[in-house]
Formats: structure tokens, sequence, C-alpha cells
């Protein structure tokens, strides 16, 4: 039994070149269209893999950035100067993608500005303060948010895939097994109650077999849509813990 989903949180291929372009500290104004295209290629194919529904739009980029790359393989033809002097400057592959880009981020930026003043205007209420200092708890149960995005998600997986296929494969029967979603996703619920506190992401893959990696994974990105786990990273780049909900 296959699950077909798909995924709203890609906002569209522009938004997920911009992830990349940051990711690897690339200038836009200068992409290097074949690392940007071997990287947006290899989270197309994870997708892939997941069996998510890969939007028609992404494949498009897929092809323009192709075309952009083998554009810039073929040899330039320097042009030879006639007598009146009058020769074209071939116009760089790269720069249709490079304005789209531009003002995709200056919308996507006015939007989070918009977003933390929407948040701002939230905090405000005109009911005069009162004094709630014998419900605070001693504890300090200050948490960041840290806006683990789907992106980072994905990528976590991507390190879990490359750990599963350097350890030694263990001798085992095959067996199909179908596993329904929901009883993975009871299961993480289960399992984060009864081990107290965060546990890495990674801890929740402990069968080595595709499909129970990818019903793993759906379910963790399914519990994070219905809030029922807290998702956290320490800084970019770091190890991906998770934590049941009290």
């Amino acid at each position: 039994m296959h699950y077909n989903v798909k995924i709203d949180a890609f906002e569209g291929p522009l938004d997920l070149l911009l992830h990349l372009i940051n990711r690897l500290e690339i200038d836009i104004y200068d992409i290097p269209v074949s690392e940007i295209t071997e990287q947006y290629l290899f989270y197309i194919h994870t997708m892939k893999e997941l069996e998510l529904d890969v939007a028609s739009e992404f494949l498009v980029m897929a092809a323009t950035l192709l075309a952009i790359k083998s554009k810039m393989l073929l040899p330039k033809h320097e042009e030879s100067l006639e007598d009146d002097f009058e020769f074209e400057i071939e116009e760089d592959p790269r720069d249709e993608l490079v304005e789209r880009l531009i003002e995709y981020r200056k919308y996507k930026e006015a939007a989070s500005d918009l977003k933390s003043l929407e948040s701002e205007r939230g905090l405000m209420f005109t009911k005069p303060p009162s004094d709630l200092a014998e419900y605070v708890s001693e504890e300090n149960t200050e948490r960041r948010d840290l806006d683990v995005s789907l992106y980072d998600m994905l990528g976590a997986l991507q390190k879990l895939l490359r750990r599963k296929k350097l350890q030694r494969p263990l001798p085992t029967k095959i067996q199909r097994q179908e596993i329904p979603i929901e009883q993975r996703m009871e299961e993480i619920v289960n399992e984060l109650r009864t081990h107290k506190g965060r546990r890495s992401f990674f801890d929740l893959f402990p069968v080595p077999e595709k499909e129970h990696i990818v019903i793993t994974f759906l379910a963790v990105l399914e519990l994070m849509k219905r809030r029922e786990i807290i998702v956290e990273q320490e800084s970019n780049f770091t190890e991906i813990f998770v934590m049941g909900k009290e």
C-alpha cells in the first residue's frame, strides 16, 4: 500500500531555490548553476523517494535549470570587430532567473515583515494588566521557537538515509509488512511519553527498512502539522530533537 501525500509547506520552486542559495551562502547575482542544479535535483529526488506528489512547477524549474546549465556549457563565440566596430554582447542565461528570484525575495521579506507586525499587534490588549505572580512556576519553562522548517526535516532525512546505507546490512528474511500511518503516529506519541524529555530525530528510526523509514517520517510530519509534538533545533545545521507535548 502506497501513501501519496501532498504537502502545502512548499511555497514553490523559487522558495526552494532561495533556501539553497542561503544555505550554500551563494551570491544571488552570480549563481553557480551547476552546483545549484545538483542540489535542487537532489531535493526533488528525495521528495520522490518519499512518494510525495511533486507539483509540476517544481519539475518545470528543474528543466529550466538544466537548460541554463546547458547554455552556460556551450562555448562563447567571440565576435570579430568589423570595419564599423559593431559587435553584440551575449546575454547571460541566468539574468531572467536572477530577476525572478530577487522579485520573489522582495515580496517574501515584505510578507515576513507584515507577519511580524501582525504578531506585535496581537500582543496588544485593552484589559489592564493583572498580577499573575502566584501562577508563575519556579522552573524556567521558556522554550525558544527555532522555526524548524520542512526543508530542515528533509535535510535530516537525507542524512539518515546516508547513515543507513553506510551501515553493514544485517542478515534478515524479506517480509512485506503493512504499517498504517495512524498506527505509527500513535507509536511515536507513546514512545515520547514513555521516554520523558526530548529525543534525537534519528532515534525514531530503529528499523533500517525503507518502508518503515518513510512511514515514520510522514508520521512525524503529520504530528508536527497537528501540533502534537514539538521539534527543536539549537542552531542551523545542528541535530534536530523531538519531544511530546505535556
